[in-house]
């Protein structure tokens, strides 16, 4: 059900950005500044991404969730959460929204998340659930998706990582969002498709539907200013 903040002002437009294969740094770099500079009358944007392999630190993450070294990238990001792992073959959605627009504090923003996700895994019969104490969403106690915000001056960034056909061998080297011994799960494993597309499509659906948007406009991918490659940061520049 909608809040009578949202009732009272139109939630219109959602513009999307179409899947694009880019390394995770200048798009954190892109969506810090795309929040640092909206205006209260800039639409809310979703971005889809696919990463080359990388590890990001979450502002709560801690080292030893890295069990041992690899030869890909660690990043100390400023999202919320631990460490996770993101690579080709996963559908990462970086949703760039007015929350005071939408009538949705984090927390209930978050859940909204969840059930778009879980909207979309039962389109394709797969059954899955949030759980209280871990954000994100799961089939058979197996993570399928990982969730991360940050808010800033209202606005979140980040955003969401959904497992569709991957090789989940990475996940092996991190206690996956800090839980030890959590076991990972994707989409194609489970009857789904492996088709990144077909799965970004179904989730834009379900995203515009949960969060009330009038239309989706479809727009160019995105256009990186920066495009640094990942660049590895020391383990410790998370702490402190």
């Amino acid at each position: 059900m909608m809040s009578s903040a949202r009732t009272c002002e139109a939630v219109t437009e959602l513009v999307v950005r179409p899947l694009l294969r880019a390394d995770y740094a200048p798009v954190w770099r892109a969506m810090q500044a795309f929040t640092d500079q909206r205006t209260p009358a800039a639409p809310d944007e979703l971005w889809l991404i696919e990463h080359p392999p990388v590890y990001t630190l979450g502002r709560s993450a801690k080292m030893e969730h890295l069990l041992r070294p690899t030869d890909i990238p660690v990043i100390a990001s400023d999202r919320g959460g631990q460490i996770t792992y993101h690579g080709p073959g996963q559908l990462v959605a970086y949703l760039l929204c007015d929350l005071s627009r939408l009538g949705l504090g984090v927390r209930p923003f978050v859940h909204l998340i969840e059930n778009v996700v879980i909207d979309v895994l039962a389109g394709y019969g797969i059954t899955g659930s949030a759980r209280r104490d871990a954000p994100g969403v799961y089939v058979n106690a197996q993570k399928i998706a990982a969730l991360g915000l940050r808010v800033r001056r209202g606005c979140s960034y980040h955003g969401l990582s959904l497992n569709v056909a991957m090789d989940l061998a990475p996940f092996e080297a991190i206690n996956p969002c800090g839980y030890p011994g959590l076991g990972v799960t994707q989409i194609s494993a489970l009857g789904g498709p492996g088709d990144l597309a077909v799965v970004a499509d179904a989730l834009v659906r379900q995203f515009k539907t949960r969060a009330g948007y009038a239309t989706v406009r479809y727009t160019a991918p995105l256009t990186l200013d920066d495009p640094a490659p990942n660049s590895p940061m020391h383990p410790q520049a998370t702490h402190g």
